[in-house]
C-alpha cells in the first residue's frame, strides 16, 4: 500500500492559522476585548470630566514613563492620554458614543442581532461629527472647559469656519438638514409613512425608462442588396413591455372588512349531528355540509396578519440609459453577414434585426432554392467575419420561415432584478409560482410558472451566473408569495451560497425537527430530509384521496371554502420548493442514496405542490443521468465549455456558444429560449432577507416528518466480517468523539454505503450508540485504552 504523502509544514502552519482565526473561541475572545475596552473608555472619559485640568494635553510619550509622573484619571496614564485625545483634541463630549460603537461590534461578534452592526456604526460616527459641531456652535470654546470646549477642537474650529462662511442661521439650517437626512436614511421612517397611507406592501414608483434595453424590441428591415445611406438610419418599431408605475401588490397581509375573522370550523349543534346520522348516502365524511350556515372563507395569511412583502426599493436599479446598439453597428453586422454568405453563393432577400439587452437577432430570409444546412455549416465563418464570440444560428426559427443569427452586442446592457419585478408582466402574472428570470432577445420580460414545469434543472460552468440565477428565482417567489403559502427546503453542500437565507428561517424555511440549521449542509442530513419529503408527499396524497381531489390547487380551494374538516386531519398545504445547490457533490458522495428520493419526488410530487430546483456546475452524464433528465423537462443552461456538456443539459448544442455573465438558454419545450438573466447582488438579497427576518414570524421553521433510518442493528451485523477500515474508523470516532457516517466518509475517502456499514459495525461492537434521528450517534468509548481492549476482544 502506497504511503500517503504528508502535507508540507508550511501548508500545515497556514491551515492552523486559518483555523485559529475561524474558531468561534477567537471571535468570543475579541468580543470580550471590545466589551472591556468600552468599559475602560467610559470610566476614563467620566474621570476626565472631573480631572480635565490635570489630564489636559497629556502626551503619548509619557504613558509608559516611570512613577514620578502622576495623573488623577481613573484609567491611569493611558486613560488620561486617550481621554484628552478624544474629548479635547477631537470630538468633545460626543466621544462618549465611541464606547457604544465597541459594544455594537461586540454584540455582532456574539451574533446578537438587535440591529445591523455596520449601519449602527455608520450612524454613530455621523452623529458624533454632527453633535460635536452643534456643541461647538452653542458653547464655543466653553471658556476653556474640557480644554477646547464641549465640542472639542473639531467642533470648535469647524463651527467657527461655518459661521464665517454661511453665518449663524445658515449653520443652524445646515445642521437641521443633516439631522433630518440622517433620520430619513438611517431609519425606515419613509416606509412607515407609506404603510400608513396604504394597506398594501410598499413599492417604489418606477419610470418606464428603467426597463433594460430601452425599447423592448428594435426591429429593422431592409433589402439585403441595398446599401443603407449613412443619413438614413434603421426604422425601429418598439413593443412596449409595460412597467407598473406604482406597483401596489395585493398584500397577503391586508385585512378584509369587519367579519373577516373565521369562526370555528364546525359549530356543535344538534341538527348538524342529526343530519349526519339520518343521511350519509353520497356524502364525503371529510367535508363540512355547506348548508350548515354561511362560513367566511379561511385565510391562511391570518397566521401572520401583519406580514409585509419587501418593497422594490430594497433592490438596486442598474439602469444604463437607452440601448447602446447603434445604427452603425447594425448596418455593419448586416453587411458582413451578407458578404460572408455571398462568398458561398448564398443570396439573401431580407434581414430583420431584433435588438435585445445583450444579443441582437438577425432574421434572414434566404433566396429560393438555398439549403438551410448550408447556412448552418457557416457558423464559424460568420463568427470570424463579425469578430464576435457566441454566434448562434437557429435554422429555421420555429413558427417562422426565417433563419436566425444571434450576434452579441458590443456594449451589452445589465438587466436589473428591480426592473423585472416591477414589470407589468410579473405584477399581473396569474400563476401559482411565478418566476421572473430576465429578458428575452425581443427585450420582453420572461416569466414562467414553476408549477407547470414542474421541476427545474440549472447547470453551467463556474462563474457564468448560476448562483445569480438561483437568487433571481428565490427573489421572485419571496416578492410574490406569503410565508403561509410557500416553504423552501434549501440544501447547500458548499455552506456559503444559500447562507443568507437563514435569516428567514421562521418565515419561509422548512427543516427536520432535530436539525439545528435550516440550511442543510451535511450529506447525511440531506438524505434524511429528502426521505422526509417523500413521507410528506405520501401524507399529502392521502389527504387528496380523502378529499376526493386530484391536485393541491383543488384541495386548497376546498379547504379555503371550509368544505374540509380540520378535525379529520385536513390542513392548508403550502407549496414546498426544494433548492439543491452543487448537486454533483451530493451525487459523488452519496450516489443512489440521493438519486432515489429525488427521482421519486420528481415523478410524483407535482400534484401535491413539491417542486425541485437542482443546480450543478458539473454537467456530465454521470451527474445528470438519464433518470434525472427524464424527470426534469425544464432546464436552464448557462455557458459551458464544450458541446458535449451542452448536449447533456439541453439534448443539443447551444450552451457552449453563450457569452457568459448571465447569458442562458431556457428549455421547456422543443426549442430553447435565449434569455439574459436578471442581476441581483448579494447585498440586495441581504437587504430583502433582513426586511423579512425583522418581522414577526412563526415560532420556528416548518417541521418535516422525521423518517427513521433503515440501518442494521447489532443482531444484523457479523463482526467476524469486519471492514478493512474498521479499526481506523474506530480510532477516528474516538479521536473526534463524533460518530457520523459523513465523518468516516470524508476522512477515509469512502463511499456513503460503505461508511454506513462501518457505522453499523461500530454500533454492534459497542463503540457507537444507536441511531438518533438527525443527531450524530453517541460515542460510547472515550479513550484509546478502552478501545484497544474492545479491539483485542474482537480479535
Amino acid at each position: 500500500m502506497a504511503r500517503k504523502k504528508r502535507k508540507k509544514p508550511v501548508v500545515r502552519t497556514l491551515g492552523a492559522v486559518v483555523s485559529f482565526f475561524k474558531d468561534d473561541r477567537f471571535r468570543y475572545a475579541i468580543g470580550i476585548v471590545f466589551l472591556l475596552a468600552s468599559i475602560f473608555m467610559t470610566l476614563s472619559f467620566i474621570s476626565y470630566l472631573v480631572h480635565w485640568k490635570t489630564d489636559q494635553d497629556f502626551q503619548w510619550s509619557k504613558v509608559f514613563s516611570g512613577p514620578e509622573i502622576q495623573v488623577e484619571n481613573s484609567g491611569g496614564k493611558l486613560g488620561a492620554w486617550m481621554s484628552d485625545l478624544f474629548i479635547n483634541k477631537w470630538f468633545g463630549v460626543a466621544s462618549f458614543l465611541f464606547p457604544g460603537i465597541l459594544i455594537i461590534w461586540a454584540l455582532a461578534l456574539y451574533r446578537i442581532k438587535l440591529f445591523k452592526a455596520w449601519k449602527a456604526v455608520r450612524n454613530s460616527l455621523i452623529l458624533i461629527i454632527l453633535f460635536s459641531i452643534t456643541l461647538g456652535l452653542l458653547f464655543g470654546d466653553g471658556k476653556g472647559f474640557l480644554g477646547s470646549g464641549p465640542g472639542g477642537q473639531h467642533g470648535y474650529f469647524l463651527s467657527k469656519w461655518l459661521l464665517a462662511s454661511i453665518g449663524y442661521f445658515g449653520t443652524v439650517f445646515l445642521l437641521l438638514i443633516c439631522y433630518t437626512a440622517m433620520m430619513l436614511f438611517s431609519t425606515r421612517f419613509l416606509d412607515w409613512i407609506r404603510l400608513q397611507k396604504s394597506p398594501f406592501a410598499s413599492s417604489e414608483a418606477h419610470e418606464p425608462g428603467e426597463e433594460a434595453g430601452g425599447p423592448d424590441a428594435g426591429v429593422t428591415e431592409m433589402d439585403a442588396g441595398e446599401e443603407a445611406p449613412s443619413e438614413e438610419p434603421f426604422v425601429v418599431s418598439t413593443i412596449e413591455d409595460e412597467v407598473i408605475t406604482t406597483p401596489e401588490r395585493d398584500s397577503m397581509s391586508s385585512r378584509k372588512e369587519a367579519g373577516d375573522n373565521p369562526p370555528p370550523p364546525q359549530a356543535e349543534r344538534k341538527d348538524d349531528v342529526e343530519m349526519t346520522i339520518e343521511d350519509v348516502s353520497g356524502t364525503n365524511p371529510d367535508e363540512i355540509n355547506p348548508d350548515e350556515g354561511a362560513l367566511v372563507e379561511y385565510d391562511p395569511t391570518l397566521d401572520l396578519p401583519k406580514f409585509q412583502f419587501p418593497p422594490l426599493s430594497l433592490l438596486n436599479d442598474y439602469d444604463q440609459g437607452d440601448t447602446t446598439v447603434t445604427n452603425e453597428e447594425l448596418i455593419s453586422n448586416k453587411n458582413r453577414i451578407v458578404e460572408t454568405l455571398g462568398n458561398y453563393n448564398i443570396k439573401i432577400d431580407k434581414i430583420k434585426a431584433t435588438i435585445g439587452p445583450t444579443v441582437t437577432l438577425y432574421e434572414i430570409v434566404p433566396a429560393p432554392g438555398i439549403r438551410i444546412s448550408k447556412i448552418k455549416s457557416l457558423e464559424d465563418d460568420i463568427a470570424l467575419s463579425l469578430s464576435a464570440l457566441g454566434i448562434r444560428i437557429i435554422a429555421p426559427i420555429p413558427g417562422k420561415g426565417t433563419i436566425g443569427i444571434e450576434v452579441p452586442n458590443q456594449n451589452p446592457r445589465m438587466v436589473s432584478m428591480k426592473s423585472i419585478l416591477a414589470s407589468k408582466k410579473f405584477q399581473e402574472a396569474d400563476m401559482e409560482l411565478a418566476i421572473a428570470l430576465g429578458k428575452t432577445i425581443a427585450n420582453e420580460t420572461f416569466v414562467f410558472d414553476l408549477t407547470k414545469m414542474p421541476h427545474l434543472l440549472v447547470a453551467g460552468a463556474t462563474g457564468q451566473g448560476k448562483s445569480v440565477g438561483l437568487n433571481a428565482i428565490i427573489a421572485s417567489l419571496l416578492f410574490k408569495k406569503h410565508p403561509a403559502q410557500l416553504k423552501f427546503v434549501m440544501i447547500d453542500p458548499k455552506k456559503v451560497e444559500l447562507s443568507l437565507y437563514s435569516k428567514i428561517e421562521r418565515h419561509y424555511l422548512a427543516k427536520l425537527p432535530e436539525s439545528e440549521e435550516a440550511i442543510i449542509t451535511d450529506t447525511q442530513q440531506v438524505i434524511h430530509t429528502l426521505n422526509s419529503l417523500c413521507s410528506e408527499m405520501d401524507d399529502r396524497y392521502d389527504l387528496l384521496k380523502n378529499a376526493h381531489v386530484r391536485n393541491i390547487k383543488e384541495y386548497n380551494d376546498k379547504f379555503i371554502s371550509r368544505k374540509l374538516n380540520p378535525n379529520k386531519g385536513h390542513r392548508f398545504l403550502p407549496f414546498i420548493v426544494v433548492i439543491i445547490d452543487e448537486f454533483a457533490d451530493l451525487i459523488m458522495t452519496a450516489g443512489r442514496e440521493i438519486e432515489h428520493p429525488i427521482s421519486r419526488l420528481a415523478q410524483l410530487a407535482r400534484a401535491i405542490g413539491i417542486h425541485l430546483i437542482i443546480a450543478t456546475q458539473r454537467p456530465t452524464t454521470n451527474i445528470i443521468t438519464g433518470v434525472i433528465k427524464a424527470n426534469f423537462p425544464a432546464r436552464i443552461a448557462f455557458r459551458v465549455t464544450s458541446m458535449i456538456d451542452s448536449r447533456t443539459i439541453l439534448d443539443g448544442p447551444g450552451a457552449d456558444q453563450l457569452i457568459g455573465r448571465g447569458d442562458m438558454l431556457f428549455l421547456s419545450g422543443s426549442e430553447p429560449i435565449r434569455i439574459q438573466c436578471a442581476f441581483v447582488d448579494g447585498p440586495e438579497i441581504e437587504e430583502v432577507t433582513d426586511f423579512i427576518g425583522e418581522q414577526k414570524g412563526y415560532p420556528s421553521a416548518m417541521l418535516l416528518n422525521p423518517v427513521e433510518e433503515e440501518g442494521g442493528s447489532s443482531l444484523d451485523v457479523d463482526l467476524d466480517k469486519r471492514d478493512d477500515k474498521f479499526e481506523e474508523a474506530a480510532r477516528l470516532v474516538i479521536q473526534h468523539q463524533q460518530g457520523s457516517t459523513s465523518l468516516i466518509q470524508r476522512k477515509l475517502s469512502l463511499g456513503y454505503n460503505r461508511a454506513g456499514r462501518i457505522v453499523d459495525q461500530l454500533e454492534a461492537a459497542g463503540i457507537l450508540g444507536p441511531f438518533e434521528g438527525s443527531k450524530a450517534r453517541q460515542v460510547l468509548v472515550h479513550d484509546e485504552f478502552s478501545l484497544e481492549q474492545i479491539l483485542s476482544n474482537l480479535s
